[in-house]
């Protein structure tokens, strides 16, 4: 019954389990993947000071460091429910039943997808399946390819895909309809692309969002954006674009564009076919929360987090005795972020588990979390912060209101 469990074996849950075993406690590590490390495998990217961030280098160093210090981690084993009886956490497998007093859920996220005319061809894939193929099983997707949706994902995939010197053709919008209504949004766009302007080799690119600092301005630079797109990474950015179909006779031979007005709609007569070998579409992430809804957690939508998240505190605690969470289930952010998280939960649950001995690391831990999303190289939602305060309102209206029902 001491041995915490975590489910997941990302950047987030390999830390907290790293934090739980330094401390002196037994852990056990579930994960329906072949290997761990969730999405941090696929990161590649270049940040500002020039260092490289390697995914599977930094998933490595976790994993051996897991291992060495005994953590038991059964990957392949997908988790089917999870239920408090009888005081205890129980959560089932396929193949065995587990039992625990502290659980930890770092499930991460999932990817939005986007529907559009002929997404069912065989080379049509989620951009995070070809940044896997492409970085973690060295499998290029494609000669050339097409990817639908500008934003922070798609932005820094693009780039993963012309470092494995994969042609991409261009990114471009989705048809807008009533799903894909602000990824089809020039404007609402515009206000994703600025957040990345910053990993741009283009001089022109980091210029130009300098300058889109009001509305009149962004609209000014919907209006003037180049029917062309504008480059980044040698790879053309259109905003003044949609895909309105995905063609091919069996396979993905390529898709049909056509010129849109500045609120999405498509103009006739503007249409053009691109060729292409693969299309990756781009929606964003969300949480991936299914488990802590099954075990009965509280949930808020809060947009600037990516969608509906478990409700929990600073310290990685749901309003569940014994059920932590961390990583992108809190909200979706960058690998960083998600393992000073794993750290914080996992110095609660030992903490806990302790009786108190370690509320100034946790103090210190929660400082961590805030110094790294304050310098994080890639956001995926420029308010997360925003979101966290919100989050933080929530936690506190739903005790305050637990506390009068109480003493009704």
């Amino acid at each position: 019954m001491n041995r915490v469990i975590v489910i997941g074996a990302g950047p987030a849950g390999l830390s907290a389990a790293i934090t739980v075993a330094e401390n002196g406690y037994e852990v056990l590590i579930l994960d329906e993947y072949m290997l761990a490390g969730g999405r941090l495998l696929g990161q590649l990217y270049e940040e500002e000071n020039g260092k490289w961030w390697n995914g599977i280098i930094e998933s490595k160093s976790l994993y051996d460091k897991a291992v060495a210090l005994g953590i038991e981690i059964r990957l392949g084993t997908p988790v089917s429910n999870i239920e408090k009886l009888n005081g205890s956490w129980v959560i089932y497998t396929d193949e065995e039943t587990y039992y625990t007093s502290h659980l930890l859920l770092a499930t991460g996220a999932a990817e939005v997808p986007l529907p559009i005319p002929g997404w069912t061809l065989p080379g049509v894939m989620s951009v995070g399946a070809a940044q896997v193929m492409t970085n973690v099983h060295r499998v290029k997707p494609g000669n050339r390819g097409v990817i639908i949706g500008v934003n922070v994902l798609s932005s820094a995939i693009a780039m993963e895909l012309k470092l494995a010197d994969v042609d991409v053709a261009c990114i471009t919008l989705p048809k807008m309809n009533q799903v894909t209504k602000e990824s089809g949004n020039p404007m609402d766009v515009m206000n994703s692309l600025l957040h990345v302007s910053h990993m741009a080799p283009s001089a022109f690119v980091k210029f130009g969002s300098k300058l889109m600092k009001n509305d009149f301005m962004k609209k000014m630079g919907i209006t003037f954006f180049p029917k062309k797109g504008v480059k980044m990474w040698d790879i053309p950015i259109m905003l003044r674009k949609a895909v309105i179909n995905i063609y091919g006779n069996g396979a993905v031979e390529g898709v049909t564009i056509a010129t849109i007005s500045m609120s999405g709609e498509v103009i006739p007569g503007t249409e053009e076919n691109i060729s292409a070998d693969f299309v990756c579409i781009s929606g964003g992430l969300y949480p991936l929360a299914e488990l802590a809804a099954v075990a009965g957690c509280p949930f808020f939508y809060i947009e600037e987090l990516g969608g509906y998240v478990p409700l929990h505190n600073e310290r990685m605690e749901t309003v569940l005795d014994g059920l932590y969470v961390a990583g992108n289930i809190t909200g979706v952010e960058g690998a960083k972020v998600a393992i000073s998280q794993g750290v914080t939960a996992g110095l609660s649950i030992t903490n806990s588990m302790s009786g108190g001995k370690q509320e100034v690391e946790i103090k210190e831990a929660i400082k961590k979390i805030e110094h790294t999303r304050d310098n994080a190289f890639i956001q995926f939602h420029p308010a997360v912060k925003e979101g966290k305060q919100k989050l933080q309102q929530y936690w506190e209206e739903y005790n305050q209101q637990a506390k009068v029902e109480v003493h009704s």
